[in-house]
């Protein structure tokens, strides 16, 4: 049996359409929400077992991987998040890189030697990496307009995936990456399916219309803390939010508070644009943190913990 385990966000998604467009195969889907990040542990497998993993943190299913592979399984495992120390084992292959310019839908497009780029372009916009994004598509040779709907796309694509629950979203990931697959160029997804692109690139620009209102509840020179309040559209925008305003002063390291469903604060850190490191390092810091260098979060951080996080954000990149 084949599973493909991928992260709900546009790099996830980008990275699953890329490979399966290449390499067709019957599967089950298992994903969530952004913040769903243990999805090895959702897999039950048999001895022979295939399984894909995309967009989620090695290190952070590292025993759900040892027991996948202590069954027999095969697993492919493409990331960019901590990995920790990778196992060598010879039923698993890792292409990991946890450079801070790079994203693992970029990977998949190394892997695949550009077949299917412009869906690489596609999630590295998604996931704030403009620049890299811009570099991979010069082989396109791709007018403005149309890099400015490969940046809208990913945008909204990597908003759908932020929400305390599914419920949150407009679609389930798993849904839209369905929808997505079957395309081989997001340029004929935009046409052919209007409906589904208008409604995520309305809620999108909804959603953040109020998130423009929100004042920053701790600023200095280094470092602004923003609190969202416990509404539906501000747990769906909390993490492209952060991208805005880290691209208006990407000087600055930012931080996106949002309520969770524990009674707690879900957070969205992203460092400066001007010094893509620590961010991963800060979050980890804290129970349920990790991330990359230039992105990271805290699924769940205690209300009495807020002045702990400030000072510790604080003294990252004072």
């Amino acid at each position: 049996m084949q599973f493909d385990v991928f992260n709900g966000d546009a790099d996830g998604i980008c990275a699953l359409v890329q490979l399966r467009l290449a390499e067709p195969a019957a599967s089950t889907l298992v994903t969530g929400v952004k913040r769903d990040i243990r999805l090895l542990e959702r897999v039950p497998v048999k001895e022979n077992d295939q399984i894909t993993v995309l967009d989620i943190s090695l290190e952070k299913n590292r025993t759900a991987l040892d027991r996948i592979l202590r069954q027999g399984a095969h697993v492919f495992y493409v990331d960019h998040h901590q990995a920790g120390d990778i196992p060598i084992h010879p039923n698993l292959k890792a292409l990991i890189d946890t450079s801070a310019n790079t994203c693992t839908s970029l990977l998949v497009d190394q892997y695949l030697e550009g077949k299917y780029r412009a869906w690489a372009v596609t999630a590295a916009f998604g996931d704030n990496l403009t620049g890299s994004a811009e570099h991979a598509a010069h082989s396109l040779s791709l007018t403005a307009n149309q890099l400015k709907l490969l940046k809208d796309l990913g945008v909204c694509i990597n908003y759908n995936a932020y929400g305390n629950s599914i419920a949150d979203l407009h679609f389930a990931p798993e849904a839209l990456y369905r929808e997505l697959a079957s395309y081989a160029s997001p340029f004929d997804f935009m046409a052919d399916n209007s409906t589904v692109y208008q409604k995520l690139l309305t809620g999108y620009a909804d959603d953040m219309t109020q998130a423009r209102h929100i004042k920053p509840e701790y600023c200095t020179g280094a470092i602004a803390v923003y609190i969202l309040p416990d509404e539906a559209w501000a747990r769906r925008i909390n993490g492209v939010f952060g991208n805005e305003i880290a691209n208006q002063d990407p000087a600055r390291a930012h931080a996106v508070l949002s309520y969770n469903a524990q009674g707690g604060y879900q957070i969205s850190v992203r460092a400066p644009l001007t010094n893509k490191s620590g961010a991963d390092e800060l979050c980890s810091l804290f129970a349920t943190g990790g991330g990359r260098k230039s992105a990271a979060g805290i699924n769940h951080l205690p209300l009495d913990q807020l002045s702990a996080f400030i000072r510790a954000f604080e003294q990252k990149y004072r």
